[in-house]
């Protein structure tokens, strides 16, 4: 039964994950009362126009904006007036006057800011409901960025956590079927590490030193002596979006080679590391030229990481190599390792946003038609019950798994790289090794050591001919034997 409810179910993507988790991740700068920020909501829901949902997002600020970034990131399922529309929401969210930011930076520095800075532009480069970033001239010359939280976005995140609060309750006395009491418990834990930048400093001090391995990845230096909790000066980095593809022509980039280089950092970051910037809207990824047609990628950003303990990350590996090998057994014992139960079907196509009967086929075997696409986009908001139910069961990691899938995807659609079979195999390369990490942790032997080490080489060797065969299968040669045949 529930393999035959699965088959029926075809989902583009953690609806329920993506949006609703990113209604409580981040940024809470609230302007009135919470009872005034439902009341908008509400009748905005009812509206359906994207410019008003927009004004909503800019009157409401704080959640409501990282909701409009995250519908403005949805290219592949939602229509695409609300993408276009909201996607302005991804550098250019309201904004404090400078005057509120200088008063910040007089109070937290403890200093005018005319003897610390040379020069301050007055428009921020970019503005979010947490803070917003003005470019900086330090007094020996040196140019900065400087992050800066909105004034009242500390006094009143309590407010939004009430509200947020009494939201889910509302919910879950009308639609009993929708239990989302995780949504309150994950802001509680995850906001006051946002409202403080000198953790955001330190994320990416680490990210840095943990991913020193990608040449072309940089994250900018923290400035210490200019950062406090609400004040983060850090090196300054130009670029442009990664989803900018007019950028990426002008400068001889290829946006392959952008996809590529983000799939092997995220599938380096959650199999292997598990460690995860769980934020890549295109506004905290640039690209930057880097001369001979190679090109760098910026990561800003750096507040909210989810760290992934072993066991979980182990048994994701092992989840996603299961659909990857179309293995239908060990993707239901996965899945119910993972919590999930007899929705693994529904789970499965949740994290990999493509239908089962793709699921069933191999989706490293054929790319994703427009035809299942349009399936996909019209089928989704049919099993938000299903979705809930899917959400109240995974373990609370998979949450922001979901949301940081449900960007990256954005960002293949806007490169139109989403069909590019190369990620696959960066994804089982990477599961792969952190399914064999786990091996070896657990040999106490020279021999089981040389044994596994071995065996992982020998599923190594074995992708490398799997992916040369799928470059001669999608190779001009290979279309014209498929078309022969």
């Amino acid at each position: 039964m529930a393999l035959k409810k699965a088959g029926k179910i075809v989902i583009g993507s953690a609806v329920g994950g993506g949006i609703l988790y990113a209604v409580h991740t981040n940024d809470y700068d609230l302007n009135s009362l919470g009872i005034v920020r439902f009341g908008r909501a509400a009748v905005c829901v009812h509206k359906r126009s994207a410019e008003r949902l927009l004004e909503l997002c800019k009157v409401n600020g704080g959640a409501f904006i990282k909701v409009g970034q995250h519908i403005g990131a949805l290219e592949y399922l939602l229509p695409i007036e609300y993408v276009e529309t909201m996607r302005v929401l991804h550098s250019k969210a309201p904004q404090s006057p400078l005057d509120d930011i200088m008063k910040v930076l007089r109070t937290d520095l403890n200093k005018e800011p005319e003897e610390i800075f040379e020069a301050i532009d007055p428009e921020p480069l970019g503005a979010a409901s947490l803070a917003q970033v003005h470019k900086a001239k330090l007094k020996d010359g040196t140019t900065v960025a400087v992050k800066v939280q909105h004034p009242l976005v500390k006094a009143h995140s309590l407010v939004d956590m009430k509200t947020m609060e009494l939201l889910v309750r509302l919910v879950a006395w009308t639609f009993p079927e929708f239990q989302f009491e995780w949504l309150v418990e994950e802001m509680k834990k995850n906001l006051p590490l946002e409202l403080d930048f000198r953790c955001e400093g330190e994320n990416a001090e680490r990210v840095r030193r943990t991913f020193s391995c990608f040449p072309w990845l940089k994250v900018p230096q923290i400035y210490w002596d200019l950062t406090t909790d609400r004040v983060l000066t850090m090196e300054f980095m130009d670029g442009g979006q990664v989803n900018d593809v007019e950028y990426m022509k002008e400068n001889n980039i290829s946006p392959k080679d952008i996809s590529r280089k983000l799939g092997d950092l995220y599938s380096e970051m959650i199999f292997v590391q598990g460690y995860v910037h769980c934020d890549p809207h295109p506004g905290n990824v640039l690209v930057q030229p880097a001369g001979n047609g190679n090109a760098r990628i910026v990561l800003l950003d750096h507040g909210l990481y989810l760290t992934l303990g072993d066991r979980f990350r182990c048994t994701y590996s092992k989840f996603w190599l299961s659909i990857l090998n179309a293995d239908l057994k060990q993707i239901e014992k996965y899945g119910e390792e993972l919590g999930v139960g007899e929705l693994f079907g529904l789970f499965a196509c949740m994290v990999t946003g493509r239908s089962w009967n793709s699921i069933l086929s191999g989706i490293d075997k054929q790319k994703m038609s427009s035809q299942e696409q349009n399936e996909i986009q019209a089928d989704a908001s049919k099993y938000l019950v299903q979705i809930a139910d899917v959400l109240n069961r995974v373990p609370r990691e998979m949450l922001l798994i979901f949301k940081t899938n449900d960007l990256l995807r954005s960002i293949e659609y806007a490169l139109k790289t989403q069909h590019s079979m190369s990620s696959f195999i960066t994804m089982s390369r990477c599961c792969v090794r952190s399914v064999y990490l786990e091996k070896l942790k657990k040999c106490n032997s020279k021999w089981c050591f040389v044994k596994t080490s071995a065996s992982e080489k020998w599923c190594q060797f074995k992708l490398t001919l799997y992916q040369l065969y799928l470059l001669i299968l999608f190779s001009p040669i290979g279309s014209l034997l498929r078309l022969r045949s």
